[in-house]
């Protein structure tokens, strides 16, 4: 008698299930895609107890008829093809066949479906994969299923199930997959009564992302659409402000499909090079397009990984087409915290003393002229009656910011050798000569001038080449100088404003500004973007200059990487150095390019070698990395430190070359440059604006 047996049906499932079935979020996406394919416009889901207690999902889809649905939970039985041929151009999420009975094998299950809400529908029970019942029952156009008890009769799956939450989270990240590759599809995602996720269905992919991502982060977030002969993609990538600490964020939906691509994703990311900090990631939802032969969904038992025909073209193409994506939309990092509804123009605005003095309108009297009672009680002082003039104001002086009384006026009462002066003397003075007691404010200034502090730099700036004489003169006026005009260095077609420093926060951020508001400027990641594309234009020349050192450097390595480096000295001539080998394991370097960072030369030569060590063949694109690699390490160490105080000339130069650059918003390292604060922003953080 032979070993070999058939396995009964009921058995056969549970082994099926195994694949199908590896946890609560498994069962979602095959019901759940069952729906999709089934026409349906609206889809609830709802999960009790991370989907091991109950699994509803109601949909308003075609529906089946009796026959259809005792079909549906034989093994192998599918609508979605009928020959060889159609698994080649597979168009339907589901296609196999194995989905309802392997679930049902492993739970108990209700399946309620009609063909019309006028028609009586059917509805099964069926139970470890054994039917129970089937009876009519009232119901709407579509299919309801119920699961119950997962797992109940297979306790060693049960007792591996991870937390709730965990469960509950693989639930939600894959119905939020499913509703971005069908925002016309209205989704409802419950757990416990609590709604996770409800989607509008009216079409629109960022109308998904907002409900999915929240409206702040659907506000940052750039369109993006390209075709080629074969492919054609739409969707939305998100600023580089905001990212995420992980790749889950990226969805590549092919055909209606969530998939998996380690390639896909990587031609993203290329296309966020340098735009991102190292160890972030941003969020995509990218929708491509193509002919089903293209693509081979069935490499992945549950579909989630696809194989592409011609794949570098597309993932050339993708990563071209976030680059110019990226190009066009990005800006200057704002407070996500800050966003203001709407444009809102407003205007900072600081008192400007304007120190002319308001002079009573009757005429100038000296003493001589005053009244009789004080040129009595003068008398009695023994004062010299020519020496004071009590009336005629006199501008007072400022120092260290200070308001004093003037000299002349010390002065006079010094001569006069007068303390004091009684106030019914002084009323009857004023009495006599303007024929008021109350209009005597001898040192009375006003404020009546605002200006806007943007509209023109300090007295010190030095674009405002007016004398601290001129600038008393003008503060007497109404409006301030206005700003110098345009240099023509500063007229350049830059993404950048012209803006103007004001100082520096511990030596270490630049503080700027101009018409629209205030800027900080991180002054190492700013000269690292400038130093980068330098480097990047230098390593790039045909015929890079070299100078002989002095002293050549010697390098040494072990056997085997001293065999590698010896193959690949090419690449490293490539970029300037002069290296020859010196016997043995040993390497000698006797030039180098003079543009090399002054101070780090031999520190960059040994990371050259470094790189050049860790490079696969010297292909074009390994000598692309290389540059890129060696341009990033050399404008890190040529670009000024944290803590090192600039000049007022120095940080205008720097703010100038930022501008002539082709990528000013993030350093090589992906790190913003330049933070801008609007003037509804700063108003909002000091609660000027509610």
């Amino acid at each position: 008698m032979g070993t070999i047996q058939v396995l009964d049906e009921h058995l056969a499932n549970m082994i099926a299930a195994g694949e199908v079935v590896e946890r609560p979020a498994s069962v979602v996406k095959e019901l759940v895609e069952n729906a999709i394919d089934a026409s349906a416009m609206t889809i609830e889901i709802h999960v009790e107890e991370g989907g091991l207690e109950m699994i509803r999902i109601v949909d308003n889809g075609k529906g089946m008829d009796r026959e259809d649905c005792q079909l549906a939970f034989e093994r192998h039985a599918t609508s979605k093809i009928s020959n060889a041929r159609d698994l080649f151009r597979i168009r339907t999420l589901g296609f196999r066949g194995e989905a309802l009975p392997s679930i049902a094998a492993v739970s108990r299950m209700e399946l309620t479906s009609s063909t019309s809400s006028s028609e009586v529908g059917t509805h099964l029970f069926i139970e470890g994969g054994q039917l129970g019942t089937i009876s009519d029952k009232a119901a709407v156009k579509g299919t309801e299923v119920c699961v119950r008890s997962l797992f109940f009769n297979t306790p060693a799956r049960l007792k591996y199930m991870k937390s709730i939450a965990t469960e509950v989270g693989h639930i939600s990240d894959y119905v939020n997959r499913l509703a971005l590759t069908h925002p016309s599809i209205s989704f409802l995602l419950t757990h416990n009564g609590k709604t996770l996720l409800q989607t509008s269905g009216d079409g629109k992919l960022l109308h998904v992302m907002a409900a999915i991502y929240g409206v702040q982060v659907a506000k940052l977030l750039l369109p993006i659409a390209g075709e080629t002969l074969d492919y054609k993609w739409s969707g939305f990538l998100s600023k580089t402000e905001v990212t995420r600490a992980n790749r889950s964020y990226l969805s590549t939906l092919v055909n209606g499909r969530y998939v998996r691509s380690y390639s896909i994703n990587n031609a993203i990311m290329r296309g966020y090079h340098t735009l991102l900090p190292i160890g972030r990631y941003p969020i995509v939802a990218l929708q491509i397009e193509m002919d089903p032969s293209l693509v081979d969904v069935n490499v992945h038992p549950a579909k989630l990984e696809a194989r592409f025909s011609k794949e570098d073209e597309l993932c050339s193409a993708i990563e071209h087409s976030v680059k110019e994506t990226l190009r066009q939309g990005l800006g200057i990092v704002r407070p996500m915290a800050t966003q203001p509804k709407a444009k809102v123009v407003t205007q900072v605005v600081q008192p400007q003393f304007d120190l002319q003095i308001t002079k009573p309108d009757t005429p100038q009297s000296p003493l001589l002229a005053a009244s009789p009672r004080l040129q009595e009680w003068m008398a009695k002082q023994e004062v010299p009656s020519k020496q004071v003039d009590l009336v005629t104001p006199v501008a007072p002086s400022i120092e260290n910011g200070t308001v004093k009384e003037s000299a002349a006026n010390y002065e006079k009462l010094e001569a006069a050798k007068v303390e004091a002066i009684p106030q019914e003397i002084v009323q009857a003075t004023l009495l006599d000569q303007t024929g008021t007691s109350e209009a005597f404010q001898p040192f009375e200034t006003k404020i009546p001038v605002q200006w806007d502090i943007a509209q023109a730099p300090p007295p010190e700036h030095p674009l405002n080449e007016m004398s601290r004489e001129d600038n008393s003169a003008a503060g007497r006026t109404e409006q301030p100088p206005p700003l110098p005009e345009a240099t023509k260095e500063n007229e350049t077609d830059s993404p950048v404003p012209v803006m103007y420093p004001v100082g520096q926060v511990h030596g270490t951020y630049i503080v700027a500004q101009n018409d629209e508001g205030m800027y900080l400027i991180d002054q190492h990641a700013a000269q690292e973007r400038i130093f980068y594309e330098y480097f990047m234009d230098k390593l790039a020349e045909e015929d890079i200059s070299s100078q002989i050192m002095l002293f050549p450097h010697t390098v040494e390595y072990t056997a085997a990487e001293a065999s590698k480096l010896e193959k690949r000295l090419s690449l490293l001539q490539s970029f300037g150095l002069e290296i020859e080998a010196f016997g043995g394991r040993t390497f000698i370097v006797r030039a180098h390019p003079h543009w090399f960072p002054e101070g780090a030369e031999l520190e960059v030569i040994e990371e050259l070698i470094q790189f050049v060590l860790e490079t696969g063949e010297n292909t074009q694109a390994n000598v692309v990395l290389m540059r890129e690699k060696a341009a990033i390490m050399m404008s890190c160490k040529a670009s000024i430190k944290a803590n090192r105080f600039l000049t007022h000339a120095e940080m205008e130069s720097l703010l100038n070359q930022l501008r002539k650059t082709s990528s000013p918003y993030t350093c090589p390292h992906g790190r913003p440059i330049v933070i801008h604060f609007t003037g509804y922003d700063l108003e909002k953080m000091f609660k000027r604006v509610m």
